[in-house]
């Protein structure tokens, strides 16, 4: 039985130019500063990427395929939990679509191929959110947020 599977789309408009936006989903000492993890590859297609925690221990907690790079307009990656890698059932699809906006960019990122109910769909609804809200303010002010901040309790 084919298991259902369901999109995330987030647009987020940055006031900044097309390489920038590019250079910080692509250049692991700019990821870091504001995604908490490194984007490890050499981006071109059917290379390797790792995301990789950057703390002390430099977990590589999801790895994946470069489908398509097209700088600084287009990213195509697979997704999946580095402890699920040899699973092919258990890799989604990450496109980062960088456009020039009048004096900012539009970013779209869509996060498809993701199995409906499963731990990482349930995390990338939380977690596209703060990482992109976190590189518009990295890249707008130069600090980015924290995001692996917890609600606090009422």
């Amino acid at each position: 039985m084919t298991k259902e599977k369901i999109s995330f789309v987030y647009v987020t408009y940055i006031r900044s130019t097309p390489d920038k936006v590019f250079e910080a989903i692509t250049r692991p000492e700019l990821a870091r500063r504001y995604w908490g993890h490194e984007n490890v590859s050499d981006w071109a297609p059917g290379s390797k990427w790792q995301h990789i925690r950057a703390n002390d221990d430099r977990t590589v907690e999801l790895v994946g395929e470069v489908i398509e790079s097209t700088p600084p307009s287009r990213l195509v990656i697979s997704w999946a939990n580095a402890s699920q890698a040899a699973d092919p059932e258990s890799y989604s699809r990450v496109t980062f679509a960088v456009e020039e906006y009048d004096d900012m960019v539009r970013l779209t990122v869509s996060h498809d191929e993701l199995e409906a109910g499963s731990g990482m769909a349930n995390g990338v609804t939380r977690g596209w959110p703060a990482v992109l809200s976190s590189l518009k303010s990295f890249l707008e002010t130069g600090q980015g947020l924290d995001v692996f901040a917890k609600p606090k309790a009422a």
